[in-house]
């Protein structure tokens, strides 16, 4: 029975994992942009 972290090395847990962290990577970039440059803008 395989029950290290080894079943996890599998090129489809890898995208999924690159396809979470790039989607994340995404929003932040997009709140950042929608929500604090306006707020920097209209707080000045």
């Amino acid at each position: 029975m395989n029950t290290g972290l080894d079943r996890f090395g599998h090129e489809s847990f890898r995208a999924a994992v690159g396809t979470a962290a790039a989607y994340g990577a995404i929003l932040a970039v997009m709140t950042l942009l929608l929500f604090g440059v306006p707020y920097l803008l209209f707080s000045l």
